[in-house]
């Protein structure tokens, strides 16, 4: 039917119209069926174009403002485009900028904290009181002021030993107070206050009569004017009981007491004698190597190498080290033939106990019997008198094939340990770029 056609055209384009409801085809009548389903179809077709252009005009307005916005990046906005569209790209510039500038602002400030915290703490400091105790401190422990001690020793040697906070802390007092320090032993504890370890030792009650002290590493003749000080046996009186080895049980090698004085705080009463002094620091000694498990045959060695760990090593796991270097010297294949070249053998046997290194001369010297850098092997005897950590060392060497080292800080105790001469001659390198710097150690 031609309806029909017209109907079904009209959905696919919206110019072409169904023809109007008076007539089908020219010079025909049409029925009152054929001219309802004429009326029915040009209503759809109405319908259809009404949708059509709604639809139309949803997607230009759409389309309108994609344009706009597209237009608000690349175009300036006109006097009158007031639009929202126009104002969103500019604050999020503007949003963007503030936060880089906030940035900027931050990474200065910070920057500028940490340049000058340093400088300002160091400020600080100096208006700070140093560190301290407060209250009496707890325990019990003998603080020794040696003959000849200054003030900076004494509050070197309180810190040091754990009487007090800081080296600062007493010796400021020292300075205020202007102090009078006599020799002798003093009964302190831990973790004093400053001013309550200074008027300890200002005490005389805290002086302890006929005590003295035998450090690690003494020599037996300063341990011997040590025991003189603390009890008031004249020195003479105790090295002339010292003065017969064999009779003391000293193994048949020993010429002296050397080594076989052990290292500890003494208490004698009023009364001791020399022989009663110098036979209780030797027993003590013996005891030490009995409760190490030291064989008697093999006392002399022991106490031999111990010694020299006292002077060669300063931390505890170095005494080890060092024990390990003496067995790998001391072996067949040794790369220095035996020579253990101890700076602390020559100066014992050259008498000289305040200096740290020694001369070519000293070192060529083969006169001197404990210059362990031309004469192989141990030394003949001890270089002073070890405790318990020296014989433990000396019985227990470390593992490793170390052949050299060099204690590159005198003051903190760090060492170097090599096992190729280019790698040692590199430490001794920095050992004496330390020297160099540090005058007072002898260098």
């Amino acid at each position: 039917m031609l309806t029909g056609q017209s109907g079904s055209g009209a959905g696919r384009d919206d110019a072409r119209q169904a023809p109007p409801p008076a007539q089908a085809s020219e010079g025909a009548p049409m029925t009152r069926r054929e001219m309802r389903e004429a009326e029915a179809a040009a209503a759809a077709a109405r319908s259809r174009k009404a949708a059509n252009s709604r639809r139309a005009a949803r997607e230009q307005s759409a389309a309108e403002p994609r344009t706009a916005s597209r237009r608000t990046v690349t175009e300036e906005p006109g006097p009158l485009e007031f639009g929202d569209d126009h104002e969103t790209a500019p604050r999020r510039r503007g949003g963007w900028g503030c936060l880089i500038v906030l940035l900027v602002i931050v990474g200065v400030l910070v920057g500028g904290y940490f340049a000058v915290q340093a400088p300002l703490a160091a400020f600080m400091e100096r208006f700070e009181p140093a560190p301290d105790y407060s209250g009496s401190g707890t325990g019990e422990l003998v603080f020794m002021i040696e003959d000849g001690d200054t003030g900076e020793d004494i509050a070197r040697n309180l810190h040091d030993q754990g009487v007090t906070a800081s080296f600062d802390a007493f010796y400021d007092l020292i300075l205020e107070q202007n102090p009078t320090f006599f020799p002798g032993a003093y009964q302190l504890a831990s973790e004093m206050s400053a001013q309550s370890a200074l008027d300890a030792l200002l005490d005389e009650g805290n002086r302890l009569e006929n005590t003295f002290v035998i450090t690690e590493g003494m020599w037996a003749e300063n341990a011997l004017a040590a025991a003189s000080q603390g009890t008031g046996i004249p020195v003479d009186e105790l090295q002339a009981a010292a003065a017969d080895p064999a009779a003391l049980g000293l193994p048949s090698e020993a010429t002296t007491v050397e080594g076989f004085l052990f290292p500890a705080t003494y208490t004698f009463g009023p009364d001791a004698t020399a022989d009663e002094v110098i036979r209780t620091l030797v027993d003590r000694q013996f005891q030490a190597l009995d409760e190490a498990g030291v064989p008697e045959e093999d006392r002399w060695e022991t106490i031999i190498i111990a010694s020299m760990l006292e002077r060669e090593a300063g931390l505890r796991e170095d005494y080890y080290k060092v024990s390990r270097v003496i067995q790998n010297r001391l072996s067949d294949a040794s790369p220095t033939n035996g020579l253990l070249q101890f700076d602390s053998t020559v100066h014992y046997g050259i008498g000289e106990d305040g200096v740290i290194t020694t001369t070519d001369a000293e070192r060529a010297d083969a006169s001197n019997p404990y210059n362990s850098y031309v004469h192989p092997g141990l030394p003949p005897g001890p270089i002073g008198n070890p405790g318990d950590l020296g014989i433990d060392a000396a019985l227990n060497p470390a593992d490793g094939t170390w052949v050299y080292f060099v204690t590159v800080n005198l003051d903190t105790g760090e060492t170097v340990f090599s096992t190729t001469l280019a790698e040692h001659e590199a430490a001794v390198q920095d050992y004496l770029a330390w020297l160099a710097d540090h005058p007072e150690y002898g260098g």
